[in-house]
């Protein structure tokens, strides 16, 4: 490495002296940082603290509206008719306690999946969490690391440092000793060290991990449209209770107090405010059943955004393919001797500090020479595709050595090529060994360059990397390999694990967009891909349509993890593809992808589903109270009556249904999906009870006549809300049947018991009028299903 002696040089922002870059800071000089609260101290939050959370459930627009009509019902009318407002209490404390527990899974996770940097004190290098970084700490960097705090560079050995994340700028930048480093950006080759010269809320770093992390449910499309619907629904609100108020207290026959029962009946249920909460539910306990798996979800809606996903980029190395790598064989080329080709290869290992999977393998296959030494070292580079080093040898020779890819390193008429394409498409990787004629500074050290051996390495599969393909083909989801190894070779790995298709070559790809999303569209691996191609390739699916998944470990996926819809991390990969990853694996494995879309099916599939259930009772809620004031009658309606209502319907089945097994591809355009059927449905409910109601007002006359209509129009409501929730809960399982049947003995179960007939004041008085509300309920159920069959064929979703 090239050292700079900075013993008297002075930092601009802290006038003190660099310690020695050799060694670091000591103890003594880390502990009197500390006790000045010069420390990385910032908090990494993957979660809203507990406050927050008891905020963001209790404070709500519904929870306030909700509890003022409580706090009259308490007043005016019997316990009976304020058990909405303890269901509100049941339904808050529930939202809490999931969503602490998704918090404490959160949390956890992060621990787990942590960077960790390297930190030279007292000459020893040592890894500490970020929280134990003090000002003036000399920070070593490799490969994939990130820079977590601003910095000056201390040492380079080749370092290039990609700042895209910060400038938007995809070029990495060389670094030299005196250069800045600012935190966020992360190495693509090479190594060094820096001194930390802004940490805690100083470094730009605090604000970026925090964001990155950071527990939200913001950004999604279902709680977007849910926000819509829910706007809407207030500007209704507002108008037809303000109406439903002034004529019942002019049609007040019964009582002032009965009269604002009947009131805040007709405004409590246009409320949907338990579709706010099931899906923070559904959301939260989606991250729990993924923490189990070892998954994080440092942002909540990717469970939604990977549901969406129509297109999944996947890197092979990592990926497909497990990390390490073995050695098979050596073949030397021209003559050249096997024992010498062993020798470099040995020295080769040895001069990279930070060796990547090839060349770990060759490390473990190939020890070092002890009269060897490296006097100049080019590390690898995705982009360059090839490493050198220049060596001192024991005869007292020098040689220039380079190690990588042979499409790069030879010429097209090369004969080692077609030797090489053979071995690619048996699926292994191929490495040349070449001895270069320039100097490793020289604008191309690769021309020129003799070619002395291939060395052949095999990958090793991951396990599961097959039925994961597999589910993702069953799930309509096309896979596409994208990777920066030989085509051919790629090709064969995919072959291996099922995947067919047509095989490019990345080069050949044209720059253009549209051209480029053509050949996306209709190729299926895609070799010798650059760092910035990758990112093209996201861009250019996307812009046909596509929702795109990207998945990668190293350095060189981190532009196209950035870019796509959703980006996925293996815990394994490197700290700067961790950092900007939506869902990071932390065990590493690639069939850890399957639970996370179908965990993200099951919440937008139910929530879709059960948002029809809460949408149809604030339409025939709405319609009801318009209905009322038109007509002058007095409400249907105690809140009694439609808490009753709300629970067996909406409330425990939603529950049940939002969290059951779904394996639909989420579709877009939530709004209208969930309305074109809430609509009909709520008008038909709400036209159906009404017109119950008002044959019951002239059938029933006298003394309880009030109760007998009420109680007549409660069941035709109930009897069109089962079959709403019949129409939702298709297709029928056993459960799904045992649940809708369960809510119908229940209801049964408050008609033929007295002191359930008197707590919710329902009674069916007569035969007549009871069967003419099952009569008007049948018809509108056929009209129902009829209406919504019609909406399926003509309204498109």
């Amino acid at each position: 490495m090239t050292h700079i002696d900075a013993g008297a040089e002075l930092d601009p922002v802290h006038p003190v002296p660099f310690p020695t870059p050799a060694l670091g800071l000591t103890a003594a000089e880390v502990a009197e940082r500390v006790a000045r609260g010069q420390v990385n101290d910032v908090p990494l939050r993957s979660s809203r603290s507990m406050g927050e959370i008891v905020r963001a459930n209790v404070f709500t627009r519904f929870n306030a509206i909700i509890g003022v009509l409580w706090l009259i019902m308490l007043f005016v009318a019997p316990i009976q008719d304020s058990l909405f407002g303890f269901v509100i209490l049941a339904n808050t404390g529930i939202g809490i306690v999931q969503e602490w527990r998704a918090k404490t899974t959160l949390d956890s996770l992060a621990v787990i999946g942590e960077a960790r940097p390297t930190v030279r004190r007292d000459g020893t290098a040592g890894e500490v969490s970020t929280s134990e970084i003090v000002l003036d700490d000399l920070m070593e960097i490799g490969p994939g690391d990130k820079a977590v705090v601003d910095g000056v560079c201390v040492e380079a050995d080749g370092l290039e440092i990609d700042e895209s994340l910060l400038t938007g700028e995809a070029d990495p930048v060389v670094k030299k000793p005196g250069d800045q480093i600012m935190s966020g950006s992360f190495v693509v080759a090479g190594g060094g060290a820096f001194k930390a010269t802004k940490v805690g809320r100083e470094a730009y770093a605090a604000q970026l991990a925090e964001e990155a992390s950071r527990f939200t449910l913001v950004h999604s499309e279902l709680r977007t449209g849910i926000s819509t619907i829910l706007k809407y629904v207030m500007w209704m609100m507002i108008p037809t209770a303000i109406g439903l108020v002034i004529s019942q207290m002019l049609v007040k026959q019964h009582g002032f107090k009965d009269s604002v029962a009947r009131t805040v009946g007709g405004i409590v249920p246009m409320v949907p405010e338990g579709l706010v909460l099931l899906t923070s539910v559904a959301f939260a306990i989606g991250v729990i059943r993924l923490g189990r798996k070892q998954c994080l979800v440092q942002e909540l809606p990717a469970i939604e955004g990977l549901a969406r996903i129509d297109t999944v980029c996947l890197d092979k190395t990592g990926t497909l393919t497990e990390g390490g790598m073995d050695v098979t064989e050596v073949r030397p080329l021209q003559g050249a001797d096997e024992t010498y080709v062993r020798k470099v290869l040995g020295a080769l290992g040895e001069s990279d500090p930070r060796p990547n999977a090839s060349l770990q393998a060759i490390i473990d296959a190939y020890p070092d020479v002890d009269d060897w030494r490296c006097t100049e070292a080019l590390p690898f580079s995705s982009a360059r595709k090839y490493s050198g080093a220049r060596f001192s040898e024991g005869n007292g020779e020098s040689s220039t050595w380079l190690l990588g890819a042979p499409d790069v390193l030879l010429a097209a008429d090369d004969p080692a090529l077609a030797e090489t394409e053979r071995l690619n498409e048996q699926g292994l990787r191929v490495l040349l060994l070449a001895r270069a004629r320039h100097d490793l500074d020289d604008p191309k050290p690769a021309r020129g360059a003799r070619p002395t051996a291939l060395v052949v390495l095999e990958q090793r599969l991951r396990p599961d990397a097959a039925d994961t393909l597999r589910y993702f083909a069953d799930q309509d989801v096309r896979a596409k390999v994208i990777s920066g190894d030989n085509a051919v070779s790629v090709g064969a790995v995919a072959g291996k694990l099922g995947l067919t298709g047509t095989t490019v070559d990345a080069r050949r790809l044209l720059a253009e967009q549209d051209r480029m999303a053509q050949a996306l569209d209709e190729g299926t691996v895609f070799g010798r891909v650059t760092p910035q191609q990758k990112r093209d390739m996201v861009g250019a699916l996307q812009s046909h349509g596509h929702t795109v998944a990207m998945t990668g470990d190293g350095v060189n996926d981190v532009l196209a993890l950035k870019d796509a819809d959703i980006g996925v991390s293996m815990g394994s990969g490197s700290e700067a593809t961790r950092a900007v990853a939506q869902i990071v694996l932390l065990n590493n494995s690639f069939a850890t992808l399957p639970s996370v879309v179908a965990e993200g099916r099951r919440v937008i599939g139910n929530i879709t589903r059960v948002a029809t259930l809460f949408l149809v009772k604030t339409v025939y809620s709405v319609l009801l109270a318009v209905l009322v004031v038109c007509w002058q009658v007095e409400y249907p309606f105690l809140p009694r009556h439609l808490t009753l209502l709300s629970t067996l319907t909406i409330g425990i089945p939603a529950f049940f249904l939002a969290l059951a097994p779904n394996k639909e591809r989420a579709r877009p355009h939530f709004v209208r999906r969930v309305m074109r059927y809430s609509v009909p449905g709520g008008v038909v409910a709400g036209t159906a009870t009404f017109v119950t109601y008002l044959i019951a007002r002239h059938y029933y006359v006298g003394k309880g006549s009030l109760d007998a209509e009420t109680s007549a129009a409660t069941l035709t409501l109930f009897l069109i809300s089962m079959w709403v929730l019949a129409i939702i809960a298709r297709p029928y399982t056993w459960w799904r049947i045992a649940l809708v049947a369960s809510m119908g003995v229940a209801f049964l179960f408050v008609l033929i018991v007295p002191w359930l007939q008197h707590f919710f004041a329902l009674k069916l008085v007569g035969v007549t009028m009871p069967w003419v509300a099952v009569g008007i309920a049948a018809v509108a159920a056929v009209a129902l299903e009829l209406l919504w069959k019609w909406v399926d064929r003509r309204v498109p979703a």
